[in-house]
């Protein structure tokens, strides 16, 4: 009973080595790790390979009809000085 928490106590205060404390990569990790860039995949790869994508894990987009909306789908990157109205200074009073 006295050895294991003995045992313990000293596997805490042991130092760590600094590999362990570096970002995980593939070339530090064991052979079937991929890392990946965040995105999940499309479909599989088959024995021969090739690839077949699945339609269900493809990203769907639905978009809403905008004929007639009044604002406009992109930013300007050069913006134009906007003055002040008397009408807009009238609604904030």
């Amino acid at each position: 009973m006295t050895l294991g928490l003995l045992l313990g106590i000293g596997r805490s205060f042991r130092r760590k080595r600094a590999s362990s404390l570096d970002i995980l990569s593939p070339k530090r990790a064991p052979r079937n790790f991929y890392k990946g860039n965040n995105c999940k995949s499309t479909g599989f790869h088959t024995r021969k390979g090739g690839y077949v994508v699945q339609q269900d894990k493809l990203p769907n987009y639905v978009v809403p009809d905008l004929t007639g909306f009044k604002l406009k789908p992109y930013v300007s990157q050069c913006p134009l000085n906007v003055n002040k109205t008397n009408e807009s200074s009238e609604a904030s009073k």
